[in-house]
């Protein structure tokens, strides 16, 4: 079965929805949509990157943990490309949420670049990587404090 831009847009509505209930502190929606296979990547803003389906599934669940009573309140398409053995979307991803021991719900903005493949008729993504980076940044941001 072949896939094509119509699925993939529906994956990517798949995958909005459930960064709406990571907001939550809820990361089951987002981990059903990753490949559970050994060459999935993830980069968080929280940590190092995670390599394999249970470094990411570990890294997914303590991520959310982070975040409570919040909402995925818009996205901002950069770039997308699908072809029939790869699709990848370049987004600015707009949210909102309580993040660790805050009490205030605080909008967050996140730059994520997501790659997806075919695995048995759906979608999935096999990489992510999230930064806070959306504004123009000094060269000395690049070094560590």
């Amino acid at each position: 079965m072949s896939l094509d831009a119509n699925d993939f847009d529906q994956a990517v509505e798949k995958y909005h929805l459930a960064l709406d209930e990571f907001m939550k502190g809820n990361p089951a929606p987002a981990k059903k949509l990753f490949s559970q296979r050994d060459d999935v990547t993830l980069g968080n803003p929280f940590g190092p990157f995670a390599h394999g389906w249970k470094q990411v599934a570990e890294t997914m669940e303590q991520a959310a943990s982070n975040y409570r009573d919040g909402d995925a309140t818009g996205f901002e398409n950069v770039a997308k490309c699908v072809t029939s053995e790869l699709a990848y979307l370049v987004e600015v991803e707009r949210l909102r949420s309580k993040v660790g021991g805050r009490s205030d719900v605080t909008p967050l903005a996140l730059r994520v670049t997501s790659v997806f493949r075919p695995e048995v008729g759906l979608w999935k993504i096999v990489h992510r990587h999230a930064d806070p980076i959306t504004t123009a940044q000094p060269a000395d941001s690049v070094l560590r404090r």
